[in-house]
């Protein structure tokens, strides 16, 4: 909604409402709008014609009614100009401290942006919406530091007055003659979500002036007499009222648009302006906004290259026209064309724009002559149904410049000019010699050839030159008479004229073409540049080999080192990936942090922190901000807005990449907690009848305790030990993979001996063991090694007792060590003369609660990765393979240093 309103007494008011009565399908409409802004703070703009007409004095009332109906109101920055009226509004009312900021020499104060932010009201009052911040500040403009606590879900109530309305500014300087440095974008406006006009009569604004409401004494006069006059303030009203009139009519037009009135309601009017290097095209852009605002049309801001580069100067001119005319709201087209007026008809066709919008030509009329006419000219004989608008330069706005916008010189190696010298002079000494055999005529063609192939190598203008030598040295040298520029024949000067104009026209054409073909191949490069990064993350294996390729291909287009930073799950911030070439400073990983969490470009070539050394880009899909790229080109170096928009679609194509990704990682998850819950629901069930099967012939025992005679105990004291030592095995195995799992094993390595490792294995499985025979063999020369020996003698154990399990009993088993001086580590072996392994198992066999096929009921199959854990805690490896003879064999390898170079504990 939108309203018109003036400030309560002492000042004379009036009020007027403007509330449309929308449609149901307009109000639901509206309602899903509001839905989705509902994470987005609301932005109510006081609006006035200038200053003094009391925005802050109704700004500050409004806030007031906000604190009745309880809202926490922080105000946080007014400008009471020492009004006492406007300060008694305070009262109540949170201010936050200004921020100070030293500059020059004195102390600014500004808005406190991260108070702000800190405190999080939900009501912000920052006066002056198109304020410039002190350097040093979060944001050059204050309308940006609005816009951050928008985005952050505060609302916020400023002031604006019209002549800092960026598409008023050019007529509110005419008007008064006053320009304004201070602009707000009109796409930053159009953006509130309520525009109250604070409106004042001309004579009640004068009689407040005279007052001494809005200056002092000594300057309201000066003002009285300038800005202030009658004519001024009348026009300023006029301006304001309408602006405010487009922005009803917007929204207007956006309900109708949801309602059943779309079908009848057309409205086919687009506009299309030509945007150059030139200082007048800033005019052209801002004229072109207003007319598209008072249409309610759409329009294009169009840019046409040639085949001529623009100088370092005019690119920057056009790169800024460009961005000014997407910052007003404009889409923006780059072609390519020879012909600008060509151009602008067909993109005005491919777009269905009505209306064409040129500045007037400068240019002298025999220029325009010479290139077929003045582009206005053109463009009204190719335009047809296409409406003409040419807008006349203003010389305040650099609109006095006759330099030629689309066509400025290119600098030409010297070397191209000594080409053409060395070659005519080549000619011209071959000529001499030819002369009297063949004549000058044949002389000529020869000339005329060495010109076209000249323009094979050289530029334009060393070709063009090459067309006037070669026709006046074979005037002066052949065409008789000879040694002067006379000719006698009125045919010797036919041809000589018509060779003139021939090898100029030839030698300008082939070298246009040239340089077209050059053209054309720098743009078919940055064209498939987008092309060759998404083959390139479309080959990628992994994400850091689609990071590595797209920052490689980022180097190599845009001539800089280039940074990614992506942030994952739980992080407060982005964080760098290695495959980078540009190190992030502190400030740039705060430049970037900014861009992440705001979703916005940052840094050099924007208008947020400009002074960071890289252009940081987010890495943005739908509502979620995935990284960030930084591109970082040499402080000599600049980026144009078409490489810009090709470092945001890198940012887009990586976004893709970053996000199918976290898809997959999330689907191994799901895998993963699906696997995980199979296996705890095994577990589970393992664990229960492990438990209860050593718990049954427990219970069973004490039962016949009971009534058992001394043979019967005998019998049952060895069941009542093996169940126990069952239950503690697996009880044990338990809490070895708990500590496994939670990485609290840690061993305690000390030199140990081959021989007492496995006595006290054995000492503890020889009952186990049964009638399997036991083999042990260490060999004399064993030498000490470092390991934990509680670990060991539990990792032998359980391998002993493993083959005892699932062998056929009186078949042997092997314990073995051994030392490998080539590879420095030690070995020991337990092998057996079972069933073997199948070698489809070997791979899964330390896996947990993994068993063989052929394994005896019962058991969890922890122990082997178990086993797997102590020994590789302690630094080594372990290895099953096949017995030579029948059976499996397990391998334990640990590193082995010497005793004697033991570094001192």
């Amino acid at each position: 909604m939108n309203s018109i309103a003036t400030p309560s007494q002492p000042l004379p008011t009036f009020a007027v409402a403007v509330s449309p009565r929308p449609s149901p399908d307009a109000l639901l409409a509206s309602l899903q709008r509001a839905e989705q802004r509902a994470r987005r703070g609301r932005l109510k703009i006081f609006f006035g014609m200038c200053p003094g007409v009391g925005k802050t004095y109704a700004m500050l009332q409004a806030a007031q009614a906000e604190r009745r109906d309880g809202i926490d109101v922080v105000v946080g920055l007014v400008e009471t100009h020492g009004r006492q009226e406007t300060e008694a509004l305070l009262a109540g009312l949170t201010v936050l401290a200004r921020k100070v900021i030293p500059h020059g020499g004195i102390t600014l104060t500004e808005f406190d942006l991260e108070a702000a932010l800190s405190r999080r009201p939900q009501l912000v009052l920052v006066d002056e919406f198109a304020h410039t911040n002190a350097p040093g500040s979060r944001h050059p403009k204050r309308y940006q530091d609005i816009v951050e606590l928008l985005d952050a879900g505060i609302d916020v109530f400023t002031t604006l007055n019209v002549q800092h309305v960026e598409s008023r500014a050019d007529a509110v300087r005419q008007i008064t003659g006053a320009t304004i440095h201070e602009t707000v974008p009109d796409s930053v406006v159009a953006s509130a979500d309520q525009i109250e006009l604070v409106d004042l009569t001309p004579e009640a604004l004068r009689e407040r002036l005279a007052e001494g409401k809005v200056y002092v004494p000594e300057r309201a006069a000066i003002a009285g007499e300038n800005f202030f006059r009658d004519t001024h303030l009348t026009a300023l009203r006029e301006l304001a009222l309408r602006f405010v009139a487009e922005h009803v009519d917007e929204r207007l037009r956006e309900l109708r648009a949801t309602g059943a009135a779309r079908n009848v309601w057309r409205s086919g009017e687009r506009l299309l302006v030509a945007v150059g290097p030139s200082p007048f095209s800033t005019q052209l852009v801002r004229w072109t906004r207003r007319m598209a605002a008072a249409q309610g049309a759409a329009w294009v801001a169009v840019s046409v290259e040639s085949s001529r580069r623009l100088a370092p100067d005019s690119r920057r001119r056009l790169d800024q026209n460009l961005a000014l005319a997407r910052e007003l709201g404009a889409e923006v087209v780059v072609t390519h064309d020879e012909d600008v007026a060509t151009a602008l008809v067909r993109v005005a066709l491919q777009y269905n724009a009505t209306q064409i919008v040129v500045g007037k030509s400068r240019t002298s009329r025999l220029f325009d002559l010479l290139r077929g006419g003045s582009l206005v000219d053109r463009l009204l004989r190719q335009s047809g149904p296409i409406d003409i608008y040419v807008v006349p330069s203003d010389r305040a706005a650099g609109g006095t410049s006759r330099r030629i916008e689309w066509e400025p010189p290119g600098a030409t190696p010297a070397g191209e000019y000594v080409e053409v010298a060395v070659t005519l002079a080549l000619l011209t000494a071959g000529g001499w010699v030819l002369r009297q055999p063949v004549g000058y005529l044949p002389i000529g063609l020869l000339y005329l050839l060495a010109v076209i192939g000249l323009s094979l190598r050289v530029g334009r203008w060393p070709v063009m030159l090459a067309g006037v030598l070669s026709a006046l040295t074979w005037n002066f040298v052949f065409i008789p008479p000879v040694f002067t520029f006379g000719i006698e024949k009125f045919e010797d000067g036919m041809m000589f004229a018509t060779y003139f104009v021939v090898a100029l026209v030839a030698g300008h054409l082939t070298a246009r073409i040239r340089a077209q073909e050059r053209h054309e191949r720098w743009r078919e490069e940055r064209a498939t540049a987008l092309l060759r990064l998404t083959q390139a993350l479309g080959a990628a294996r992994s994400l850091d080999d689609a990071v590595f390729a797209a920052l490689r291909q980022s180097d190599a287009l845009f001539g800089a080192t280039s940074a990614l930073l992506l942030s994952g799950d739980g992080q407060a911030a982005p964080v760098p990936h290695f495959a980078g070439s540009f190190t992030l400073t502190d400030k740039e990983r705060s430049v970037a942090d900014w861009a992440w969490r705001n979703r916005k470009k940052a840094g050099r070539f924007t208008d947020t922190l400009p002074s960071a050394e890289g252009f940081h880009v987010p890495l943005v899909r739908e509502d979620r901000t995935l990284g960030v790229l930084v591109v970082c080109v040499p402080p000599d170096a600049t980026l144009t807005l078409a490489q810009r928009d090709l470092a945001e679609s890198f940012a887009a194509q990586l976004a893709l990449v970053v996000e199918s990704e976290e898809l997959r990682a999330v689907g191994e998850r799901e895998k993963l907690l699906a696997e995980s819950d199979k296996l705890h629901r095994a577990l589970l069930d393992g664990v229960s009848h492990e438990l209860k099967t050593p718990l049954a012939v427990l219970t069973t025992a004490v039962e016949n305790l009971r009534d058992a005679d001394a043979a019967a105990r005998e019998r049952v004291i060895p069941e009542i030990a093996t169940a126990t030592r069952r239950l503690n095995r697996l009880v044990n195995n338990l809490l070895d993979q708990t500590r496994l799992e939670s990485g609290a094993l840690q061993p305690r390595l000390d030199w140990c001996d081959a021989r007492d490792l496995f006595n006290a294995a054995l000492a503890g499985t020889r009952e186990s063991l049964g009638a399997h025979p036991l083999e042990v063999s260490v060999p004399p020369d064993m030498p000490v090694f470092r390991a934990d020996f509680a670990l060991m003698e539990q990792v032998i154990a359980n391998l002993v007792l493993n083959a005892a399990l699932h062998t056929p009993a009186g078949t042997p088993i092997f314990l073995a060590a051994g030392y490998d001086g080539a590879r420095g580590r030690v070995f020991f072996t337990v092998a057996d003369r079972g069933p073997g392994l199948p070698p489809e198992m070997r791979e899964r066999l330390f896996k947990k609660f993994q068993r063989g096929d052929a394994a005896r009921a019962g058991g969890l199959g922890l122990g082997l990765s178990i086993i797997h854990g102590f020994v590789a805690a302690q630094g080594g490896d372990i290895v099953a393979g096949e017995n030579p003879g029948g059976g499996a064999v397990f391998t334990i390898y640990l590193p082995h240093t010497p005793h004697g170079n033991v570094p001192a504990e």
